[in-house]
């Protein structure tokens, strides 16, 4: 049986992780890498997340499993962390999951189950993964324009024209704020367009929100979100906590399922149905955490504190980025790093330019020209500025 398996192609970010690592050269820098590091190069464990740990470690009595959906508590408070008041608790199912991949994963399998001639609209470009799995699920994947490589920033006009094609039933997969791996998000009047044109449609919005916190604050990232919920009759929403509370290796995600109030029985049903049939009960660790976290409002309270910090520590080095390239460039050129948000943008390097970089000057990252802003510290920007103007990009 085994020998009939065929090849399958690597991960390309893991690729250049091995790459990395293997390059002997001291003054490297890992741009590829898809987490949040500080300043020393570790992605720390957060100050609440000890705590609460701490706290769970002396008061836990049990391992045993949770429900299918994961606890309702966990639900609820990361519904209100995404949702603020914009949707009646009514409409709200939700279902843990195996990290913001598990809550992609499951939205698309609940698509397949519902509307099996569904076409997903997918951002040009997105992450790999959403691609990866639409093609092994074996939905049909239509691209929508995206991304301006001449001003780095949303082809609006695009991505509007591209969406009008979108059926009723098709679903419209949108990431919820520091869009990955451009940087460049959508403003919250072109949010507003959006929602009215899907109105109009009638194609469902699958909105992924991996990075709430990491752009322009817990609030303003979770804005067009909300108002594509308040909008909407049915909506999906995949969120992640590996990022904002860097827990990624317990494995935190959720789907919520928005709905009319008479299929939100249903919706909930389905949910755990699929948690069932994939990995039955979903991880527990990590979820609690979290709900301790934003439950207990000291240590909320410091959590949304260090959040702050990482954020705005971002958008030092992203500001020290286009600082550093406008003065070694004599060009205002890269000004566009200091507006967009989150850890990643895209340079705009040709994929010779990217392996010049890396043969030359140890600089690690995707072909794509997609940078990790957490990669940097304040030393390695200006090697960075003038390593990208001496490759001519």
């Amino acid at each position: 049986m085994f020998t009939n398996l065929a090849p399958q192609p690597a991960d390309k970010i893991l690729q250049l992780v091995g790459m990395f690592r293997a390059d002997p050269r001291s003054d490297k820098i890992d741009l590829g890498v898809g987490v949040y590091k500080d300043a020393t190069g570790l992605t720390p464990v957060m100050r609440a997340v000890k705590a609460a740990e701490k706290s769970l470690w002396e008061a836990e009595t049990t391992k045993s499993y949770t429900s299918l959906a994961g606890e309702p508590a966990f639900q609820a408070a990361m519904a209100a962390l995404i949702l603020g008041d914009a949707v009646a608790s009514d409409r709200i199912a939700a279902a843990a999951t195996p990290g913001g991949t598990g809550a992609i994963r499951q939205a698309l399998d609940l698509v397949r189950m519902a509307t099996p001639s569904a076409t997903v609209w997918v951002s040009d470009p997105t992450w790999p993964n959403h691609l990866s799995i639409l093609k092994y699920l074996g939905i049909k994947t239509r691209l929508y324009r995206y991304f301006d490589a001449e001003s780095c920033g949303v082809d609006f006009r695009g991505l509007m024209a591209d969406l009008a094609g979108a059926q009723a039933g098709d679903v419209v997969l949108l990431h919820g704020c520091c869009h990955n791996p451009t940087g460049a998000n959508l403003t919250l009047p072109e949010w507003t367009e959006v929602a009215r044109l899907l109105e109009k449609s009638g194609a469902v919005p699958l909105i992924d929100i991996a990075y709430q916190g990491f752009g322009d604050g817990l609030e303003p990232d979770a804005a067009g979100t909300r108002l594509i919920a308040s909008r909407l009759p049915e909506v999906l929403i995949a969120a992640s906590c590996s990022k904002n509370f860097g827990i990624y290796r317990e494995r935190t995600g959720i789907l919520i399922g928005l709905s009319e109030p008479s299929a939100r029985q249903l919706t909930q049903d389905t949910l755990a149905f699929l948690n069932r049939q994939n990995f039955s009960f979903p991880p527990d660790h990590g979820a609690r955490l979290v709900t301790m976290i934003l439950s207990d409002p000291a240590l909320s309270a410091d959590w949304r504190a260090e959040l702050e910090d990482v954020r705005l520590g971002m958008l030092a080095l992203r500001q020290q980025l286009a600082d550093e390239l406008r003065r070694v460039s004599g060009s205002d050129r890269f000004g566009f790093l200091a507006q967009h948000r989150g850890m990643f943008s895209r340079l705009g390097a040709t994929p010779e330019q990217v392996e010049s970089l890396r043969t030359r000057h140890g600089i690690y990252m995707v072909g794509d020209s997609r940078i990790n802003i957490a990669g940097l510290n304040a030393t390695t920007v200006p090697i960075l500025a003038r390593a990208i103007v001496d490759t001519g990009i």
